[in-house]
């Protein structure tokens, strides 16, 4: 089993992007019922975006990137979307 990267942080950029594990939050939603090989994809994308983040100064606390908590309907949205797939 791939494990979730997630570092309980849950703050989403604009972009619905968690500012913690990287993923986006239609990434996030459903993470267990995803296949390794899914996740692992998905770990691949992430290290990729955290790379970007570091090189773009987004994970400087003075260029960080203006975040907010995952709404209930952020997360339903996204799990309804996951669904659809």
């Amino acid at each position: 089993m791939v494990e979730s990267p997630c570092v309980a942080c849950c703050r989403l950029s604009s972009d619905k992007f968690c500012v913690g594990c990287y993923r986006h939050i239609t990434e996030i939603v459903d993470w267990n019922k995803r296949t390794d090989l899914e996740n692992s994809a998905i770990l691949q994308m992430v290290a990729q975006r955290k790379i970007q983040a570091e090189q773009a100064g987004l994970l400087n606390a003075d260029t960080a990137v203006p975040t907010t908590a995952i709404t209930q309907a952020e997360w339903q949205a996204a799990k309804t979307a996951a669904r659809m797939k």
